[in-house]
């Protein structure tokens, strides 16, 4: 025999055993087992900024998953962007679905912390999460809040 009728046996002999499980046992070795039903389903936010007027510095970003930690300047997380063009993404991934805001700034000068003018008005160019807007202070959380599915979400925010 030679070799190429040898691996037409041996194809052969593979699908008649293939063909010869019963159809349920294929269709169960296809379903999702207990441990994959139930293991723990996460979230990724995209993150899109528009409305740079300055490419330079960064945007320092906080991620809030509670009204008690977006209250207390507690973030979930934080993310340093650093700023090249007119607008920046970024992509946070492993978030665990619930309800979530963003609160950020542009750090335009590139000196860590939110510049204000002397009456503690911020000089440097900040936003919320839908785009909310505060009066003498933040943006409430009731307007930044947004609810993340598991899977991919996406969120923009204008920059003032």
């Amino acid at each position: 025999m030679t070799r190429r009728s040898n691996n037409l046996t041996t194809a052969l002999s593979i699908a008649a055993l293939l063909m010869a499980q019963p159809i349920a046992a294929l269709a169960q070795a296809d379903a999702p087992s207990a441990t994959t039903a139930e293991a723990p389903q996460t979230a990724s936010l995209t993150l899109t900024f528009d409305g740079i007027k300055t490419p330079t510095g960064a945007l320092m970003v906080a991620l809030y998953d509670s009204q008690a930690g977006y209250e207390s300047g507690k973030a979930a997380r934080q993310e340093m962007i650093v700023v090249t063009g007119e607008s920046a993404t970024r992509t946070l991934q492993g978030l665990a679905p619930g309800t979530y805001a963003v609160k950020l700034f542009h750090d335009v000068n590139g000196d860590g912390r939110m510049n204000a003018n002397p009456f503690g008005m911020p000089t440097e160019p900040y936003a919320f999460s839908n785009d909310a807007k505060g009066s003498m202070g933040p943006a409430k959380w009731d307007a930044a809040s947004f609810t993340l599915q598991a899977g991919a979400n996406a969120q923009t925010i204008h920059i003032d």
